[in-house]
């Protein structure tokens, strides 16, 4: 059945709100007679050249946006790095010798270079966000469901979002509005949550980077903790493992069946994550779901209608390329959207050593729109 959106722009004739603009994919979504890769050669080599373009790809382009492009992402979006053991590491011209961060590595980097206005790309666990912190940019991660995926490579389906990286808010809130399917389901953003708990792990020099722009939107600010006291290692590392054991359990259900036929050769890290993730098992997949459970709830306590959490998109800068990040405090930063199927909006705060850091706000779902507003 033809998208009603599509149909209606065909139907008036026009060239749509995204005219003029250039969009440019991730190597997840579908282009019609474009071979999509994933980031690895044996999966480019295992699949047949889609005959139609992703759903979200189609939106964009009904809407008057021009594909210039297919880009780089991680191995099969499975990481927050932005480098690629086969086909490189996408240039960051906010940060030179740094990574673009990942797994929309490309989207972003087109972005930042100015060789697209849009850049397409998901999220899963942080892959608009991370990469819109490191390079300057603007990223929404929608709540889950919103944008369809349709047409696109999954990697944990009750996590995946797709997405826009734009170099301004006025190109981000165009984009996603046409990409968001649904009705708005929260006013406008009053108050923001930036808690104690959370921003006393933050190293100083990104808090001292970032806080600034949290205070400079106007907005009553407050500092109580997100999480109630608890025993090591903290609610806020079991929300990461949780979110980890997850999504590598979605990510094998996805994938382990092909892995197993064709036998690719992933990256180091990609490769180690798919071998843990084959041995996950019911019990750490319960524990994790009662974790999920209460997250959901914690965020619907929390930040009710107007209320949004004001964190680092990223614990720091854009690492350099070739050194080690620490995966699990950049995932301890994204997970709480991750888990609560949450929107999080990434905008630029300010700079650590000249290299940029962003802001990240989080709603309840369905605030999108209420984020936008507020970028």
């Amino acid at each position: 059945m033809t998208d009603p959106f599509i149909r209606a722009f065909e139907d008036a004739g026009c060239e749509g709100p995204l005219a003029g603009l250039r969009l440019a994919v991730k190597d997840l979504f579908d282009l019609a007679g474009v071979p999509t890769g994933a980031g690895n050669p044996r999966w480019l080599e295992t699949h047949a050249t889609p005959v139609n373009d992703a759903a979200a790809v189609a939106r964009l382009r009904a809407a008057g946006a021009r594909v210039v492009g297919k880009t780089i992402t991680d191995e099969l979006a499975w990481s927050l790095n932005g480098t690629n053991a086969h086909y490189g590491t996408p240039e960051n011209p906010a940060a030179p010798g740094r990574v673009p961060g990942g797994s929309s590595s490309g989207s972003a980097s087109a972005v930042a270079l100015g060789l697209a206005d849009i850049g397409l790309g998901t999220d899963t666990g942080g892959s608009i966000r991370v990469p819109a912190s490191y390079c300057g940019l603007y990223g929404l991660r929608p709540t889950h469901g919103r944008v369809s995926l349709e047409g696109a490579v999954p990697l944990a389906p009750s996590f995946d979002t797709a997405g826009v990286l734009a170099r301004d808010a006025a190109t981000l809130r165009l984009a996603m509005g046409v990409l968001l399917e649904g009705a708005a389901a929260a006013g406008p953003i009053t108050r923001l949550l930036a808690p104690q708990d959370i921003w006393d792990e933050i190293p100083e020099a990104t808090r001292a980077a970032v806080m600034p722009k949290v205070e400079a939107l106007g907005l009553v600010v407050d500092r109580e903790p997100l999480f109630d006291s608890g025993t090591e290692p903290g609610p806020l590392e079991a929300a990461r493992v949780a979110y980890a054991t997850l999504q590598a359990w979605e990510a094998w259900q996805q994938h382990g069946a092909w892995i197993e036929e064709h036998r690719p050769e992933f990256g180091p890290g990609v490769a180690v994550r798919f071998a843990n993730a084959a041995t996950i098992g019911n019990t750490d997949i319960a524990a994790a779901q009662r974790v999920r459970s209460g997250m959901m709830s914690l965020v619907q306590d929390r930040l009710p209608e107007g209320t949004a959490l004001a964190i680092p998109a990223a614990p720091g800068p854009a690492f350099k390329i070739g050194d080690a990040p620490n995966r699990e405090a950049i995932v301890r930063l994204t997970c709480i959207a991750g888990l609560a199927g949450a929107p999080g909006l990434a905008v630029p705060a300010g700079t650590v050593e000249g290299l940029p850091v962003g802001l990240q706000l989080v709603a309840a779902p369905g605030g999108d729109e209420a984020l936008l507003a507020l970028a």
